[in-house]
């Protein structure tokens, strides 16, 4: 099965053909897709820890740890500057699907895991975090992508867009639901965001790359707050 599993791998479009740890590409996915799971399983029993309960239930962390896992599975990797053009978009595009599937299964592990808990949940198409994995899955792996990029743009810009998530939900939870959950969480949240900025504005080493790191963040805060505030989620 080793050999059937090795040899298959090497088909994945956007996967590195090895890595330091000599991890086959099929199995760095696989682990993924494990992690994302367990990801959902441990987002359930944080809920019920004191302290933890704002933090698993706010949506940043997820987007966070897809993009995690997306540059984990290694899958995207052959989307740099020499790629040719269908491998680039074929390895963009297989990223953007795994950051939906990824998140996808996080909803699963955090709907099984609260169930044979003895809660309460349910699980459908029409959820409104289900329909949103989504977006945000495509940007998670459209942002682990650009992370890879040798072009400093491209790098400022996955910065930015990850700061908008945490900072733009930070903000949301600051209006809306600070009243019952705290404000402390979000606090976190938003300065966690802001020094992603920074980590991005300096790895993006150009003038233009920083630009579009705080460009992408400050425009993307506003529209992420934007959509929870117009949602009306609380």
């Amino acid at each position: 099965m080793n050999s059937t599993l090795s040899s298959s791998s090497a088909a994945l479009p956007g996967t590195s053909s090895g890595s330091a740890a000599g991890v086959p590409p099929l199995a760095r996915v696989t682990m993924a897709l494990t992690g994302a799971v367990l990801a959902g399983v441990a987002t359930s029993f944080g809920q019920a820890v004191p302290g933890l309960g704002t933090v698993s239930n706010s949506a940043g962390p997820w987007f966070v740890v897809a993009v995690l896992l997306v540059l984990a599975a290694g899958v995207g990797r052959g989307a740099g500057a020499g790629a040719r053009a269908r491998g680039r978009r074929s390895s963009v595009a297989l990223a953007m699907a795994l950051g939906v599937v990824l998140l996808e299964l996080m909803h699963i592990g955090y709907w099984a895991a609260t169930n044979l808990r003895g809660y309460v949940d349910t699980l459908s198409i029409t959820n409104f975090w289900v329909v949103m994995a989504v977006p945000a899955g495509l940007l998670a792996g459209a942002v682990a992508v650009a992370a890879r990029s040798s072009d400093g743009r491209w790098r400022g810009a996955a910065a930015g867009a990850t700061a908008a998530v945490l900072i733009g939900e930070g903000v949301r939870g600051l209006l809306q639901v600070a009243a019952t959950t705290g404000s402390g969480t979000w606090i976190v949240q938003i300065v966690v965001g802001i020094a992603v900025v920074v980590v991005g504005m300096a790895l993006a080493r150009t003038p233009v790359g920083r630009v579009v790191a705080l460009g992408v963040g400050i425009i993307g805060s506003v529209a992420v707050a934007a959509v929870y505030v117009g949602i009306g989620w609380a």
